[in-house]
């Protein structure tokens, strides 16, 4: 393999948690606010959930002061929202160019360092929780890293472009936390349907080296991200319509807890981050108007930071995301408030 230099060997995830472990106390919360989650997706608690926050988790100082703020806000709408920290540490790039994360990059302007990358993002994954009592999301990009994180995240989604991937889909099967699974780019939702399938069922495959045998994840669920047509173009598959024609597909699979969050942002906004409490009141307007539509949107996902829109890596604005474009802090307070107020 003369094209791939070996750099280092990793530390095992298990010496990783040792050395920087989640405290007891807060271990014993997680149980607690993943309990109520689960019932959020069961159907045995109506409140909607709202997994927001960057684009991507670009620093550490920046990312705690948002989630700071949002649980300032949890206190408020308590009863009608539970709220899920989006802390995204590995970015997917279209290309393969580009910012790939905290997990790469723990200083978007420094050289890849795999090994701080690790360290990086399990000190904000569990700064955050310690710090603010959240417990956050992150996305699954690389099946095998998620054992890094396994005892902090409270749940995990799985993008466009790995839901057909067997591998995402085995290892969310022996997961025990809500996994969304977004429709592929191209928006056919059969493919995400059947990676739902696949996670909700038991399978025996290898994980980092082990043969092991999965339970299945009976919170495996939908999200609906847009899509990108032939010509390039993203269209939005968040409409009445829409959800309409995924629950009749979704009934007729027989999955266990039927659940999906609409993604407002990617192919649902164009990227145009200000139409994301738009779409959220258009979705809520089809829930009061279906109690079918009502029972199985379980929330949304909303791409949100500190400062509006986004910026160059090297330009060094406060919390104003260097990926995709998210809506400021004023706005998304106000749209948590308001979508609070419509339940």
């Amino acid at each position: 393999m003369q094209n791939m230099k070996f750099i280092r060997k990793l530390p095992i995830p298990m010496d990783v948690k040792e050395q920087y472990p989640l405290k007891s106390e807060y271990a014993e919360k997680k149980i607690l606010r993943d309990r109520e989650i689960a019932d959020i997706f069961c159907g045995k608690d109506d409140r909607m959930i709202l997994i927001i926050g960057p684009c991507s988790a670009d620093r550490e100082d920046a990312v705690l002061d948002y989630i700071t703020r949002l649980a300032m806000v949890q206190e408020k709408v308590s009863d009608k929202l539970l709220l899920i920290p989006r802390i995204y540490t590995n970015k997917p790039r279209t290309t393969g160019d580009g910012y790939k994360g905290m997990l790469h990059q723990p200083n978007p302007e420094a050289a890849a360092d795999m090994l701080e990358g690790i360290i990086a993002i399990r000190r904000l994954h569990t700064k955050a929780i310690e710090e603010t009592g959240l417990f956050c999301a992150d996305e699954m990009l690389y099946p095998e890293n998620y054992r890094y994180l396994s005892d902090l995240l409270s749940y995990v989604a799985i993008g466009a472009r790995s839901v057909e991937n067997q591998q995402h889909r085995l290892t969310a099967s022996g997961m025990d936390i809500p996994v969304g699974m977004k429709n592929p780019t191209g928006g056919d939702i059969s493919v995400m349907l059947n990676s739902i399938t696949a996670a909700q069922h038991s399978h025996t495959f290898l994980y980092r080296g082990w043969e092991c045998v999965s339970s299945g994840n009976l919170l495996a669920h939908a999200i609906l991200r847009g899509l990108v047509n032939q010509h390039g173009e993203s269209l939005p598959n968040y409409h009445f319509e829409d959800l309409e024609h995924l629950y009749y597909e979704y009934s007729a699979r027989g999955l266990a807890n039927m659940a999906v969050i609409i993604d407002t942002n990617h192919a649902n906004s164009a990227k145009k981050y200000a139409e994301q409490p738009r779409i959220c009141k258009e979705v809520l307007h089809s829930c009061r108007h279906s109690a079918e539509i009502r029972s199985y949107v379980k929330g949304f996902m909303i791409e949100s930071y500190l400062e509006d829109g986004a910026q160059k890596i090297g330009e060094h604005v406060y919390g104003k995301s260097i990926t995709d474009p998210c809506l400021g802090w004023e706005k998304s307070e106000r749209l948590i408030l308001e979508i609070a107020d419509l339940l």
